[in-house]
């Protein structure tokens, strides 16, 4: 009876996780155009940071809804209005985003300093980065309720100790798409500042990867000129556009599995009708689901978490792998035309539960994978 229980209980999970899994989910790109309304941002010339911050924020998002029906676009704001740092980071939260992206224009107070720098969440380790995260984070202060921001003082070096305690479960994936974009800019020609690390409080509180581009600085004149121009904005916005791609690629390399994987569960699934009387319950469910390893073992069921699933074999020196390696040893199955990698040996689906919690916080599609016995 307990066996008979036991398959059945493995069937009804299988097909649970087959369901779950197979349905799609687009991509959410969060485009946070910093400043506005009340709060200029940094003030050139002839310009305002806060405007040009808009202008290549709403460029980029109408670029990515043009040329991508898969992605969902949110913006934290699409006018001249006023929003916190705690509503922007709210509102890409509510949306369940997979990267957020904050579009600055930079200010110094020497003229001559120029060029684009991409920030990831960090402690800023330089003089010149915290000075860029304490004035992107003092718009606070412009705040009625500074009870949300529990006490922290952008202008006290001391407040920013808790970025230190900050978890880094996005940081891989953050520093990339900073790569990417600084990468754009430079091939543009750019002047390259490099890809950065600061405390804002915004990136803090995003639970996704999240980049803060300081697109340039309007304190230099030539710059500014370029800032404010149509042509200055087309350009750092195919910048971002470029990177965002190449973001995207790594992100699908992640998710290609939705649509493709039920039609090879379908096609299996066919297959399978026609040899199922010479197959036991066990083997039925294993070979009824894509999402299920077959193979040989001598104790109980053991549960994996698979991560991804990619159409050629990767590298271990691949993004996706080393991302991976961070929960346990890392194995692939290559089942039809995908190599699926997976992560843990749990004996447990508490234990496979708990693993998964961990394994979604970095890659969101992934889903728990059994092991059955094959006693022989």
């Amino acid at each position: 009876m307990h066996t008979r229980f036991h398959s059945l209980l493995t069937a009804v999970l299988i097909c649970c996780i087959s369901c779950v899994s197979i349905a799609a989910k687009n991509m959410t790109v969060v485009i946070d155009a910093g400043h506005g309304g009340k709060d200029p941002g940094a003030i050139g010339n002839s310009f305002l940071e806060k405007n040009i911050n808009l202008k290549v924020a709403l460029a980029l998002g109408k670029k990515i809804k043009d040329n991508f029906s898969d992605v969902n676009v949110v913006y934290t704001r699409s006018n001249d209005t006023y929003v916190t740092l705690q509503d922007r980071a709210a509102i890409a939260n509510r949306a369940n985003g997979d990267l957020f992206i904050s579009i600055h224009t930079n200010a110094s107070e020497s003229h001559n300093a120029v060029g684009t720098e991409t920030f990831t969440l960090g402690l800023a380790k330089t003089k010149a980065n915290f000075e860029v995260a304490k004035r992107e984070n003092s718009v606070m202060l412009l705040e009625n309720n500074k009870e949300v921001y529990q006490g922290f003082d952008p202008t006290s070096p001391d407040s920013y100790i808790m970025f230190e305690l900050m978890q880094s479960t996005y940081m891989d994936l953050s520093i990339q798409m900073a790569d990417y974009v600084q990468t754009e800019f430079t091939a543009k020609g750019r002047s390259d500042r490099g890809v950065r690390q600061a405390g804002f409080w915004v990136l803090h509180q995003v639970k996704m990867p999240s980049v803060l581009v300081e697109l340039g600085f309007i304190t230099n004149s030539s710059e500014e000129k370029f800032l404010g121009s149509t042509d200055g904005t087309a350009n750092l916005t195919n910048c971002i556009y470029a990177a965002f791609i190449k973001f995207k690629h790594e992100y699908d390399k992640k998710t290609v599995s939705s649509e493709d994987m039920k039609k090879e569960n379908d096609k299996k699934n066919s297959d399978n009708k026609k040899n199922a009387d010479n197959k036991t319950d066990n083997k039925k469910s294993q070979d009824d689901t894509d999402k299920t390893v077959s193979q040989t073992t001598t104790g109980d069921t053991i549960y994996k978490v698979q991560c991804f699933a990619v159409p050629k074999q990767i590298d271990k020196s691949e993004l996706d792998y080393r991302r991976a390696e961070k929960f346990g040893k890392v194995t692939f199955l290559k089942a039809g035309k995908y190599f699926k990698y997976s992560v843990g040996e749990c004996h447990s689906i508490e234990e496979a539960r708990e693993l998964l919690k961990k394994v979604r916080a970095v890659f969101k599609t992934a889903f728990i994978v059994t092991i059955q016995p094959n006693n022989q």
